[in-house]
């Protein structure tokens, strides 16, 4: 009698599949497109819903207030609540991140131009950040990117302090 157990059907197989290969041979599909190539989608369709964007951030020293702060019984409470200060100005660094739409995955946009140019915006004095809300500083901005980007969707978050502040979604036109 044998002291080797018998083979089982998995095992047959595996040796049956094997069996006939060189000890070179690599188990690498031969339609396998090389590593160098890029793998074309499988479904177009996937790949043409897709929605692509950049988005930089920066930020800039503004002062603003919010002159109705002081007469507005909502807001001039006398309470834990009262935000009588907001009317007198006061400093803020405001934070911004910006989304835009873009059209192709090789730079439609260059990231690090287009936040040198928003944040241009600001240093030549083209945008004001003084006296105004967050909500009226991104429709500011988005006009000037609209001008010069249309028809693309932006998303644009300013907050005071990164503390508080608005995001606004802007759809292409």
């Amino acid at each position: 009698m044998s002291d080797k157990k018998p083979l089982t059907e998995g095992h047959v197989r595996h040796v049956e599949k094997g069996a006939n290969k060189p000890h070179n041979q690599s188990n690498v599909k031969p339609n396998r497109p090389p590593p160098s190539q890029k793998p074309k989608p499988k479904d177009h369709k996937i790949m043409s819903s897709i929605t692509r964007s950049i988005w930089v951030s920066f930020q800039k020293e503004g002062i603003h207030r919010y002159p109705d702060a002081a007469t507005n019984p909502l807001l001039a409470t006398g309470g834990w609540d009262d935000v009588s200060f907001l009317a007198v100005p006061h400093r803020h660094i405001f934070h911004f991140r910006v989304r835009i739409e873009v059209f192709h995955d090789d730079r439609d946009i260059e990231f690090i131009q287009f936040k040198r140019w928003c944040e241009k915006l600001y240093t030549e004095s083209t945008l004001e950040l003084d006296y105004k809300s967050c909500e009226m500083i991104a429709d500011d901005l988005h006009t000037a990117i609209k001008n010069k980007y249309p028809n693309r969707f932006v998303e644009i978050d300013v907050s005071e302090d990164n503390e508080n502040g608005c995001v606004i979604f802007y759809p292409g036109e």
